[in-house]
């Protein structure tokens, strides 16, 4: 009897260390884009990874998200939106739940932007028009749905919407509206809101200012603070963007927030003091289109620039404290990229070449770059339980094998 209740404590060990490295929303579970894996490794053959999986999942920019062993993902064909739930390990479609939704291609391919979240055994969706869905992660059977656009009177944002869920204790908070809302997450059920006015497009940031559990997000014309409890506005920072594009979510170290948008051609460090911040730095050192930044030991790591056909973006290092420029590498272009605790890089470049590379001020020096997917790839790798997930705009999903031989 006590060895078979050893055998079952092993094998229970080992399935929670085998689901440790999870990646159950957008930006990971520290909400930082970094991942603490250790299982995998940096230094791959010339022609990359082994591939384990392909699918094709339909336009869009949505990323990959896993738990308990099930990989998900969003893309469009035909103006149907699909969610897709994938097994993890072989790729065979576990369950797929879609419905309509234009694909709004306004100077881009279009299709979801937003990344589902797992939330134990629910997963959360929403759509570029405000559909709004809780599935069950198993089966995906429609828990609740709700078109929050039309029952908040909310304005949708030129390019739609594409915050993905924040889930803290049983809010589920969107960057929906002025600057945010929040509803329960077992139900549906609308706890506050900040007003109709269209939002910017990051995902709404957990933190912490004054002692009080608050969200940061870029509006669509500001940085803000919210009470995550009263949806109560705690500071503010005006930050006027081009056609009202601020797009990367805010990076949080301490009392200091970073923003950062391209169409502002602006970057700044603000240190959060009562509801007026104080400007650290600010410039246009690091200037983020699409996607986020990661911050390692004080160093910012980031794309800077436009992507598209007059691309001029690159991969940058920037100080954290003045704003200055380390080190600039333009093969990346308009790309994304992963941090790796304890000090490592994978991005992938705007044309799918994938790169690996120590995190350091001196320079981007890539371990192995290797082609891996072609057409345009703006969204973010996602690194779980020894797979990397890579997606193209028009759908084209790859998991590689990174775990060490």
């Amino acid at each position: 009897m006590r060895g078979t209740l050893l055998l079952v404590a092993s094998l229970l060990l080992l399935a929670r260390q085998a689901l440790a490295d999870d990646w159950p929303n957008w930006r990971g579970p520290h909400h930082n884009g970094i991942s603490s894996e250790k299982n995998w490794v940096a230094k791959w053959p010339a022609d990359g990874p082994p591939l384990l999986w392909k699918k094709s999942v339909g336009l869009g920019f949505s990323s990959i998200t896993v738990s308990q062993g099930r990989a998900y993902t969003m893309g469009n064909k035909d103006d149907v939106d699909t969610v897709f739930c994938f097994d993890a390990e072989n790729g065979n479609v576990l369950w797929k739940k879609s419905y309509p939704c234009p694909i709004n291609p306004l100077y881009y391919e279009g299709g979801p932007s937003a990344t589902p979240t797992v939330d134990g055994n629910f997963v959360y969706t929403l759509s570029k028009k405000g559909n709004l869905y809780c599935f069950a992660a198993d089966s995906g059977n429609i828990v609740w749905s709700k078109d929050i656009a039309a029952e908040l009177g909310l304005e949708v944002p030129t390019w739609g919407f594409s915050s993905s869920a924040l889930i803290e204790g049983d809010e589920l908070l969107l960057n929906v509206g002025f600057q945010g809302t929040a509803f329960d997450k077992s139900t549906g059920k609308v706890l506050w809101t900040t007003g109709r006015q269209a939002s910017g497009y990051s995902t709404p940031l957990p933190c912490s200012f004054d002692g009080k559990s608050a969200i940061a997000v870029l509006t669509g014309n500001g940085a803000a603070g919210v009470d995550a409890a009263t949806g109560k506005n705690l500071w503010q920072y005006p930050w006027k963007s081009g056609y009202n594009l601020n797009i990367a979510d805010p990076v949080i170290d301490g009392n200091d927030v970073f923003v950062s948008s391209a169409y502002a051609k602006l970057a700044a460090v603000l240190q959060i003091q009562g509801r007026t911040p104080q400007v650290v730095w600010r410039g246009a050192s690091l200037c983020n289109q699409i996607n986020s930044c990661v911050l390692f030991n004080g160093f910012l790591y980031g794309v800077d620039g436009m992507a598209g056909p007059t691309a001029n973006a690159s991969l940058k290092c920037v100080d954290w404290k003045t704003g200055a420029v380390k080190w600039t590498f333009r093969d990346l272009g308009g790309g994304a990229l992963l941090g790796v605790e304890p000090d490592m890089i994978i991005a992938i470049s705007d044309k799918g070449e994938l790169f690996t590379a120590a995190a350091s001020p001196q320079g981007f020096n890539p371990i192995s770059r290797a082609q891996v997917l072609g057409g345009r790839c703006w969204t973010v790798p996602t690194l779980a339980n020894s797979r990397l997930y890579c997606r193209n705009a028009r759908g084209d999903l790859v998991c590689l094998d990174v775990k060490p031989h």
